[in-house]
């Protein structure tokens, strides 16, 4: 049986998998926001019931928001901040005398889409998340990638490419730079960039809908935003040259991207031949929580973040 869970800001969602891959049982808890403590005792006590429920033990992989620095052993990256600077990987593992697999959520979103999702059968897949925040994980040949710092596919915070004079030097990033991809990408960026540009306070998906409705401001965010998406995915073509990328959270929501975006990124990518298939997630939400358990499975073509 394997174990997966996916740690939220708000939530911790639970799986137990059968070894042929069937769902056995899934629950989710809140978090216990700001209480490293209370965060651990939570998800050893999910573990505790998933076993029990199935009658079996298992091996445990869980999905982060944020890494283990492989410096110091402690977490890092982490927007749920209570995590930063505790070796979460070695408490977990203690608490549950046992080894754990761990990776961020994007890597985990990427293992299971690459696994069985919208990108099963690709070689290379680079997987996007475009949500509060925007972060990417690699999987080649069914096989994680981590490299040694433990931020491959961190694409989120590189700076935008090709940027205007409009928008340098970008909007301020909380990785303490400017102009990340992050701040103009993610669901908060797009929303902020509408307002900045005299537009109403709407949801990135509400500008979408105005969009169709004929809205002046929201087709010039929206022409933006597909614009911005296509260069930072041209970038990530340029380097990785995945053969799929598959996009979730939130934003990807929006169904002109996979019409816009394979449409207007072959001017940014060098040569401009663009084979590349860009995808939507097919287990939605449920990615994150499935690659988890199946951390193991997809062992870290670098050196696993495991204890």
């Amino acid at each position: 049986m394997r174990i997966g869970l996916d740690l939220g800001g708000t939530k911790v969602e639970a799986i137990a998998l059968s070894e042929s891959g069937s769902e056995l049982l899934r629950f989710r808890r809140p978090t216990p926001i700001g209480d490293y403590q209370a965060t651990v005792d939570l998800i050893v006590a999910m573990v505790a019931e998933l076993e029990a429920a199935a009658g079996a033990a298992a091996s445990i992989g869980l999905g982060t928001p944020g890494t283990i620095d492989p410096v110091s052993g402690l977490m890092k990256n982490s927007n749920s901040t209570a995590l930063n600077g505790r070796p979460l990987d070695k408490d977990l593992a203690a608490a549950l005398s046992r080894e754990i697999s761990m990776a961020n959520d994007a890597d985990c979103f990427t293992v299971s889409e690459a696994h069985d999702g919208a990108a099963a059968g690709a070689g290379v897949v680079f997987g996007v998340i475009l949500g509060t925040g925007v972060g990417g994980g690699i999987v080649v040949s069914g096989r994680l990638v981590g490299g040694p710092n433990r931020i491959a596919g961190e694409w989120g915070h590189n700076q935008l490419p090709w940027m205007t004079l409009a928008e340098a030097p970008g909007p301020d990033c909380y990785c303490g730079r400017q102009g990340c991809v992050e701040t103009f990408l993610s669901g908060p960026g797009i929303a902020a960039d509408h307002r900045r540009r005299g537009g109403a306070a709407l949801s990135p998906a509400d500008i979408a809908s105005a969009v169709a409705a004929g809205d002046a401001a929201a087709g010039i965010t929206m022409d933006l935003f597909h614009d911005r998406l296509a260069r930072a995915l041209a970038g990530v073509i340029n380097i990785v040259d995945p053969d799929s990328i598959v996009l979730g959270g939130g934003v990807s929501n929006i169904e002109s991207i996979y019409e816009a975006i394979p449409r207007m990124w072959s001017r940014y990518v060098f040569g401009g031949t663009v084979l590349t298939r860009l995808v939507k997630a097919a287990h939605g939400d449920s990615s994150g929580v499935l690659g988890a358990a199946r951390l193991w499975q997809a062992s870290a073509a670098s050196e696993p973040t495991a204890t």
